[in-house]
């Protein structure tokens, strides 16, 4: 039975994002899979990685808990909009927070090399936007996906990383918006 944990990055509750979570949801319970979820928005803790890596922060109870369900998951589910080309900034500071040399990954001693520490893990990013994937990857590079699949994800040994866009989000109907939550539940039934 595979372990996921679905993580969402929207800072609104009432955003077309949590409809897309609670999608993937529906779909992995009727699989079988153990689910978990985590919103970012109503965890208690300073997103701001005050010191860089020059100083540990201790960490808030809502993330140690977020990060035991980390460690818990064969499967990480990331659900977030892309926001001038970006992730939200509580989504950020989440990662930023948590993702820490020696719990995600550990810097080998006078090497440019590292240890991967969330190796064996997959994951897939759900991202939602208001212009076609194919034009947020062709003309922008899409630098949401490269900064949390390359720069986080996999630098930390999760792999492989598959990747779903939703969009035109802003000018979409009802009729689109069920579509796109049909697809969403086929994901998580597929534990994709």
């Amino acid at each position: 039975m595979k372990k996921i944990v679905i993580i969402n990055g929207h800072p609104n509750g009432d955003s077309f994002n949590f409809a897309l979570v609670k999608a993937y949801i529906d779909g992995a319970k009727q699989s079988g899979a153990e689910i978990r979820a985590i919103t970012i928005a109503n965890l208690d803790f300073n997103p701001n990685l005050q010191f860089g890596y020059s100083k540990r922060m201790d960490l808030e109870p809502d993330l140690l808990e977020a990060w035991e369900m980390i460690l818990w998951a064969d499967h990480l589910v990331w659900v977030h909009p892309v926001w001038w080309g970006g992730l939200p900034a509580i989504t950020k500071g989440f990662i930023d927070r948590l993702f820490l040399p020696g719990m995600a990954f550990k810097y080998r001693p006078n090497s440019v090399f590292w240890d991967r520490l969330l190796k064996g893990k997959t994951a897939h990013i759900i991202t939602t936007m208001d212009q076609p994937g194919w034009y947020y990857h062709l003309i922008y590079g899409r630098p949401s996906v490269n900064q949390l699949k390359k720069s986080t994800l996999q630098f930390c040994g999760v792999s492989p990383v598959k990747v779903t866009y939703i969009g035109i989000v802003k000018t979409s109907d009802e009729k689109l918006r069920k579509t796109w939550i049909e697809k969403v539940t086929k994901l998580g039934k597929e534990n994709l």
